[in-house]
């Protein structure tokens, strides 16, 4: 088990993710964002079962640095319940791991 985590939220519009995207890697709160075009989401929302295109942000970052991201990402995001899903990385390039920590603060 590493420190590192993928964080995981979707947007409504590319112009958001960009956004959201740059934000988070200027703050130095993730090392990468990946930007996923145009997915389809099916979801429960207020009773309702509801469709949208979406984006999907897959955000490298460290378990440390979580907390700091989450807040920002809620503050940045238009949604009313923003998607924030962390996820332990178990292993990986070493390189690439240690890359990550370096990238956030």
């Amino acid at each position: 088990m590493t420190d590192k985590r993928l964080v995981l939220t979707t947007c409504g519009s590319l112009e958001e993710a960009r956004s959201i995207a740059q934000t988070l890697v200027e703050r130095q709160l993730a090392a990468c964002v990946n930007i996923a075009p145009q997915i389809e989401s099916v979801y429960r929302w207020q009773g309702e079962v509801e469709t949208a295109t979406e984006w999907l942000l897959v955000i490298k970052t460290t378990a440390e640095a979580f907390d700091r991201l989450r807040e920002t990402l809620t503050k940045l995001h238009s949604y009313e319940l923003p998607e924030c899903i962390a996820i332990a990385i178990e292993d990986g390039s070493a390189a690439y791991l240690e890359w990550m920590g370096q990238s956030v603060r």
